[in-house]
């Protein structure tokens, strides 16, 4: 952790709304002029998109799983370094996970590229003056072993619907945006289910604030839901791991319905979420900045 060189990571699994919760950063960063140095937790991959279809199918000959939650697949180690030497330089390297054909384009004007989507860019170092560093992706809270990503953190955010509101966004999201049948999405889930029980959940034990919205219909069968959950059709439940020093009755005053269920809780109405991300964490990142200064 570092006072000079701010660490800030979101982390939540595949469809688990983490966009949400950059966003309300994106507002805050915004508001109080602060530049943050930006990493995407895919660029951590440890294999492109082609090369992970290769993989999958070699695990599988030898009867193994292999998924982007578990390490297999990642570089946890260097997602680790890269939070260490930015707390204690302010750089660090970075590349991206090419999405899309138009990130692929964007990128490739910028470099003097031809990449494709489903490649990496290049690693390159970033020696800009940033105020902090924002991770937003699968792993910002992963321990394996000796590797302890959430160590170098300073704000640790989990964002967690449970986990049939979580798979119904997946399987719409999949299905709509990027082709995927039915039975695919269903074998993506399968198969990820050990490396998201032993790498992803954990997380959630170690994050300072942690938003998991919660449904009030039926999700019961995530697999035929036809329309994933309204915001309005949902509570969010904030956990706070140290509620000292978090202004309770001001947070119950300022977002209407709002109400505590324990003296590190406090549920509020689905469509207040970003309200709601926004009271919390503008005092936390404001603190942040100010302890920089001092540093």
């Amino acid at each position: 952790m570092s006072a000079k060189h701010p660490v800030v990571a979101v982390t939540g699994s595949s469809g688990a709304g983490t966009t949400t919760v950059k966003n309300a950063f994106e507002h805050i960063f915004f508001r109080e002029h602060i530049n943050p140095l930006i990493i995407e937790g895919d660029s951590f991959h440890r294999y492109d998109r082609a090369a992970m279809k290769d993989a999958i199918a070699e695990f599988a000959k030898q009867g193994k799983q292999l998924s982007h939650f578990g390490p297999e697949a990642n570089h946890f180690d260097l997602l680790a370094e890269t939070f260490k030497t930015y707390g204690e330089t302010g750089h660090c390297k970075r590349r991206y996970y090419l999405h899309s054909e138009e990130e692929a384009a964007e990128h490739n004007a910028r470099l003097g590229t031809d990449l494709k989507p489903g490649e990496f860019t290049p690693w390159e170092e970033i020696t800009e003056e940033t105020d902090l560093l924002f991770y937003e992706g699968l792993h910002g809270g992963v321990v394996d072993g000796d590797v302890d990503v959430a160590a170098y953190t300073d704000l640790l955010v989990g964002v967690t619907p449970i986990v049939n509101l979580e798979w119904i966004q997946k399987i719409h999201r999949d299905n709509a945006q990027r082709g995927y049948s039915a039975e695919a999405i269903v074998d993506t889930i399968l198969r990820r289910m050990d490396d998201y029980v032993h790498y992803i959940t954990p997380q959630f034990s170690r994050t300072d604030i942690n938003f998991q919205r919660v449904p009030t219909v039926d999700t019961s069968n995530p697999f035929i839901a036809r329309d994933i959950p309204t915001p309005d059709e949902s509570f969010v439940v904030i956990r706070f791991r140290d509620p000292k020093g978090v202004d309770f009755p001001y947070l119950l005053n300022m977002i209407p319905d709002s109400f505590m269920s324990r003296r590190n809780t406090i549920v509020v109405p689905g469509g207040k979420m970003g309200f709601a991300m926004e009271l919390i964490l503008a005092p936390k990142i404001h603190e942040l900045i100010e302890n920089k200064k001092k540093g």
